[in-house]
């Protein structure tokens, strides 16, 4: 799936008032999640690297101990293990986090809602 029109991809609530969606390739994923104001990814850490770009609102983004408010345009890299968080403040929030390699978890979500051959009639 070299193109990826966003719209077509089914939207996933992983948490309250976050939908992500997940679309990925051999070594690396991509995640297009949008936030209500107030939702929070709670602080958490994995063995994956992620990059990221908050393309709408605003987060309250924290990496480690260190907390920053960032606007539109910012762009952050969470190196692997590293403890972090966000939160959307002062209305809703986009971001496309990038994940190398693919997390598991997110793709066994994703493939629980694509059709196979065997669920077609």
């Amino acid at each position: 799936m070299p193109f990826i029109d966003i719209e077509s991809v089914q939207p996933l609530e992983v948490l309250p008032g976050c939908k992500m969606r997940t679309p990925y390739g051999e070594n690396l994923m991509l995640s297009y999640l949008e936030m209500d104001e107030g939702a929070i990814v709670p602080m958490h850490h994995h063995p994956h690297e992620q990059g990221g770009m908050l393309l709408k609102g605003k987060l309250e983004l924290t990496m480690g101990d260190e907390v920053r408010t960032v606007e539109a345009g910012a762009m952050f890299i969470i190196p692997p293990n590293t403890p972090h968080q966000a939160i959307a403040v002062d209305g809703p929030a986009v971001v496309l986090d990038v994940f190398s390699p693919v997390r598991e978890d997110y793709a066994e979500l994703f493939n629980k809602y694509i059709p196979t051959e065997s669920d077609e009639v």
